[in-house]
């Protein structure tokens, strides 16, 4: 599918000048989270509504308009990781926005998410700007229509912000910020925040932007590589499929579609490799705030015995492989596209509480 080589603009200046100028603001932290003092609920909350009142006040009425939805309304569900030109978003298009507004927009997104989290969605949008440069992507093998006004349409510019329902410390309400390789959903009740469903992806999975390598799913590759060859021969003959997963098996548009569990339950992982598994589902769970975060943690823990992981393809780090966790209230899977290492889609779900479910109807 697209591939293509680049380097990211912000606003509009020569794309050179803009990695110059604005690189030193996206920090690449190794440090982890428990070094960090974490969010807390009563913090958390007021911060993010205090953001997305910001906002709102930078807009005009009629853009207001275009980015505020009912909470119940059918946008909820009007998410995609396909590009401008295949899917129509509804919201605030950052390329539309002033250099105020678009800050404004990304201050939002950083204070619903951990740093680790809205690190993650830079590296996915800086990705797409690398897919941008060379305008030449496929889409099913056929050359994409490219140009100013028409086609499909990659980059920075074509992520959208939308509201539903009013930013509140008590009622409900939900951002939804996404474009090509990202859906980000959080829904917000009182002091929780949930994050299912959300679908960072990537394209490609690795660029150099001002001479550092990025690989926004990395650490996701790594550690599930880890994982799988970290089991005895037994343990992998139980977690791996006896047939190829491909895609996306509760991609966009499966909203309420239920699967059954495949694989090796975790109550037959050691200590030492169940660790490594919460470990792997922290880099989904993680994208959110701190709190939100450890709360979710401690709920898969919970249900640990009761969850499974499932392998397909290549056991050797570098090669092609799928693979899924799936608990009582999560879901992730990581997915190369159609034998394709450089095009990379995952996702995160819940099935008791995508959309904050059991939050708003408990």
């Amino acid at each position: 599918m697209f591939r293509t080589r680049f380097a990211f603009a912000w606003t509009g200046l020569a794309a050179v000048l803009a990695v110059a100028v604005l690189l030193p603001t996206v920090i690449h932290s190794q440090q982890p989270a428990a070094s960090r003092p974490p969010d807390t609920s009563a913090a958390v909350t007021p911060k993010v509504v205090g953001a997305a009142n910001a906002f709102l006040a930078s807009l005009s009425a009629a853009e207001r308009a275009k980015c505020t939805f009912g909470f119940n309304s059918s946008q909820r569900t009007g998410w995609s990781n396909l590009p401008t030109g295949i899917f129509k978003r509804n919201g605030a298009r950052l390329g539309d926005l002033t250099p105020q507004q678009r800050s404004a927009a990304l201050a939002l997104v950083a204070a619903a998410l951990s740093r680790e989290g809205y690190q993650k969605v830079t590296d996915i949008m800086n990705g797409d700007e690398v897919l941008k440069g060379t305008g030449g992507g496929r889409t099913g093998g056929k050359q994409d229509a490219r140009g100013p006004g028409g086609g499909i349409r990659f980059g920075r510019d074509e992520y959208y912000m939308a509201l539903l329902g009013n930013p509140s410390t008590t009622e409900p309400w939900m951002i939804q910020f996404g474009g090509h390789h990202l859906a980000i959903n959080v829904t917000v009740v009182g002091a929780n925040s949930v994050l299912t469903p959300s679908l960072p992806a990537a394209q490609p999975a690795r660029y150099v932007l001002n001479g550092q390598t990025i690989r926004p799913l990395g650490r996701e590759n790594d550690k599930g590589f880890a994982l799988i060859n970290a089991l005895n021969s037994r343990q992998q003959k139980r977690a791996i499929l006896n047939y190829a997963v491909n895609d996306l098996v509760l991609g966009p548009g499966n909203d309420g579609k239920v699967i059954q569990p495949e694989g090796i339950p975790c109550s037959e992982l050691d200590s030492r490799q169940q660790s490594m598994l919460l470990d792997v589902a922290h880099e989904w769970v993680g994208i959110l705030n701190d709190e939100a975060a450890n709360a979710k943690m401690a709920e898969i823990k919970a249900n640990l015995a009761k969850t499974y992981f499932a392998w397909s393809g290549s056991t050797k780090n570098g090669e092609l492989a799928y693979y899924r966790i799936q608990g009582p209230t999560v879901v992730i899977e990581y997915a190369p596209q159609q034998g394709d290492l450089d095009h990379i889609h995952t996702i995160y779900r819940d099935p008791t509480n995508d959309y904050g479910a059991r939050l708003v109807h408990p």
